[in-house]
């Protein structure tokens, strides 16, 4: 494979331009917008960070935040500080540092808008410029609902989660999460160098967008955010059922699906800027050496475990109650009950922490009542089924 073409510019689609660049390939990454706002946090966990440490060893404007406040539903709150900072970007920087990382590399960039792509043929077809090119092989890194290759399929409803967000000029050092009642969803507030980002995300299919701006409106007004003059965001992530991220074709014999359009996204907290660059850089070494078969193996075992872990248990974390309340609510308070549960929630927001070694720290660390309901969350066996070796931390 000589010649690539990648359709759009954005995190996946960046590194993989970047590592097909540097392995000689000749690469072109289209994208209209280039580097653009967003209506999400922007927030890269220490997954992240130590997956490539370039993102904190730079002179790009971030903000490093090491505290985060969570709200119940019914307004309980708690406050976790984190042993591993997360980074926060503004998007517009960030995507543009890895696109200027593309073109150091020797990526070709274009601020161009791709019309179509067929990939029927024995070398891929994309329609960019009123006319229709080749190329070896062809990334899809357009996002959630841009035009996929025929082979695969469309994200449904029950896949996808709005975002509406506001950029306001004000300053904060925590991050904040608001859960709501019987919503798959949560409000965010993330500072960012000279702004913050204020945004809700919701499932499309239990929500609609009236909803999403009436909650968000509510908890600005409550917090005392100014919003005029503020730019207002509207945009679709995807949101990954077990289905998404077991059946779904993300690879054929010219093209391949990475970052958002592989719907490569964490349906429980709603981060993906960690996997759409993995994934971008996973399918960059697999097409370098030649075998893109390697792309969906490397996938499983870097982190699509995770993600349907995460999506086996995100109707019963938003929608589930333990002891007569909803779970949210229930973390919250056992947060400020328990040290020891506080610093694991701490370790899981800032990426420290994964959930397919969760169980291996709960047992033996924590007291009955938390053990029982993560239990419950998680669908693990009963604590008191399992052996225990230390102290109760409540």
């Amino acid at each position: 494979m000589s010649e690539i073409a990648i359709v759009g510019g954005g995190p996946s689609g960046a590194m993989c331009g970047e590592q097909l660049a540097r392995a000689g390939h000749q690469v072109h990454i289209f994208d209209e917008h280039l580097a653009w706002e967003k209506p999400c946090g922007g927030g890269l966990t220490h997954k992240a960070v130590h997956c490539f440490p370039f993102l904190l060893d730079n002179p790009y404007p971030k903000k490093i935040v090491r505290s985060v406040e969570l709200i119940s539903s019914e307004d309980h709150r708690a406050n976790l500080e984190m042993t591993h900072p997360i980074v926060i970007y503004s998007r517009k920087v960030l995507n543009g540092m890895l696109l200027d990382r593309a073109k150091s590399a020797g990526c070709k960039v274009h601020q161009s808008h791709v019309l179509g792509v067929d990939t029927s043929t024995a070398k891929p077809r994309y329609s960019v410029d009123g006319e229709w090119r080749t190329a070896d092989f062809l990334v899809l890194a357009a996002g959630a609902r841009n035009q996929i290759a025929a082979e695969s399929r469309p994200l449904e409803r029950d896949e996808l989660e709005m975002t509406q967000g506001y950029f306001v000029p004000q300053t904060a050092d925590s991050i904040t999460i608001k859960f709501l009642p019987h919503f798959e969803g949560y409000i965010w507030s993330f500072p960012r160098c000279d702004h913050l980002s204020v945004g809700i995300c919701g499932s499309m299919a239990s929500h609609t967008s009236a909803q999403l701006r009436t909650h968000l409106t509510a908890f600005v007004e409550k917090h005392a955010i100014a919003t005029e003059g503020a730019k207002f965001y509207s945009h679709v992530l995807p949101s990954p059922q077990e289905r998404t991220l077991s059946d779904r074709a993300v690879l054929g014999k010219n093209w391949a699906l990475v970052g958002d359009a592989a719907a490569w996204v964490d349906p429980l907290t709603g981060e993906g800027l960690f996997y759409a660059m993995r994934s971008g850089e996973l399918l960059g070494k697999s097409l370098a050496e030649g075998c893109p078969e390697k792309y969906t193996a490397w996938v499983k075992a870097a982190f699509s475990c995770e993600l349907e872990f995460a999506a086996r248990i995100v109707r019963r974390f938003y929608r589930g109650s333990f002891l007569g309340t909803a779970v949210t609510t229930r973390m919250v308070q056992l947060m400020n009950r328990s040290a020891v549960f506080r610093q694991l929630m701490g370790d899981i927001f800032s990426g420290s922490q994964d959930y397919t070694s969760l169980k291996r720290r709960l047992w033996g660390h924590l007291g009955v009542n938390v053990s029982e309901f993560i239990s419950s969350v998680l669908n693990l066996p009963a604590a008191a089924e399992l052996p225990r070796g230390g102290a109760a931390a409540d």
